[in-house]
Formats: structure tokens, sequence, C-alpha cells
């Protein structure tokens, strides 16, 4: 009897720590969020962000988790020195006045043990919208090389420029903006 009474406290401690909340440091080397947009009516341009960090915090035995993301706004690459400049000025990102782009989620949805969409906030030159990201793959599973947990995702939403007052050429230059948000975390 006290060998089944063992096991049944050693179970409940095994099942409280499945359901403990499990955060995630994003990895800025595997994650760049990136942007597109029509130029013109001629071509789809795509940009990224070089410099990503966050945490992300899942419960899955709960179905609920947060994601908290802050993207250096002076990291834009947009293949280009000279429009690395101009769209980092007043008329676009304006990063002497609003360094960060920030996402922070007010919901997280899942689908069994996936993550399928996160609603939340995402602030641009100090204006905040809500935006929900679709997320289009999500996989945990412990890492090959790092020899620990991690998760990744990869996430899209459309914004329009004008919401963040950032519409300068519109409508020549698609108002509508494509976010792609791959990333990939560690568990710390």
């Amino acid at each position: 009897m006290k060998k089944l009474v063992t096991l049944m406290i050693a179970a409940s401690f095994c099942s409280v720590a499945y359901a403990a909340p499990e955060t995630y440091e994003i990895n800025k080397d595997h994650s760049m969020p990136r942007f597109e947009y029509s130029h013109l009516g001629y071509s789809i341009q795509l940009s990224r962000f070089d410099s990503v960090t966050g945490k992300i915090t899942i419960d899955r035995a709960a179905k609920t988790g947060s994601v908290d993301v802050t993207i250096d706004a002076k990291s834009v690459d947009t293949g280009s020195s000279v429009f690395n400049g101009h769209i980092q000025g007043e008329d676009f990102f304006d990063t002497a006045k609003y360094p960060t782009i920030t996402y922070k989620s007010t919901k997280v949805k899942f689908d069994g043990d996936k993550v399928v969409s996160v609603d939340g906030d995402l602030t641009i030159k100090g204006i905040t919208k809500p935006v929900t990201l679709t997320v289009n793959s999500f996989l945990c599973m412990p890492h090959p090389m790092m020899k620990k947990d991690a998760c990744g995702a990869t996430a899209t939403a459309k914004v329009k420029r004008t919401d963040f007052k950032m519409g300068n050429y519109a409508p020549y230059v698609s108002d509508e903006v494509t976010l792609t948000i791959p990333v990939e975390a560690i568990k710390q």
C-alpha cells in the first residue's frame, strides 16, 4: 500500500510539472521577421529585421501562452544601404524617435497541442493596433544541436502602413503589408 501511495504522489508531481508553463527565449540567429509589399505594381519587395529578442511562454496542458517580442527597427535590411537609411527616416519607421517595434500577445489559441494563432498588440512608431498572427507551422522538440527543448513557428499577418502613419506613396506602393515572422526559441 505504501508503494502505491508513493507512486501516486510521484505521478501527481509529474503531471504538475507537465502542466507548468514553459518559457522559451527567442534565438535571434534563427528569427528574422520580414515584410513584403507591392512596389508600384512592378514587383513584390521583401525586407527583414536582423535583430529580434523576446520570450514565448506555453502551457500546453492549460492551452494558454504568451508572446512578447521586441524588434530593433534600426536592424531593417532592405538589401540596399541607401534604402535602409530612407526607410528608417521620419516618413517610415522614424527609428531615431522609435527605435523598437513590439508585439505583445493578448491570447494564444490552440488546436490540440499546436498553437494556431496569436492575438496581440503591435506597436510601431508609438501607435498600437490589434493584430492576429496566423501560425502556419508550429513544432516543439529537443533541439538536436543545442541539446535543449526548442519550439519553432512561422506566423503571418497583414497590416496597413497607414494605420501606423507610414503611408507615404500609397497606393502606388501598397498600403497592405504582409508580415512573416519565422521564430525559433530555446527553453529556459
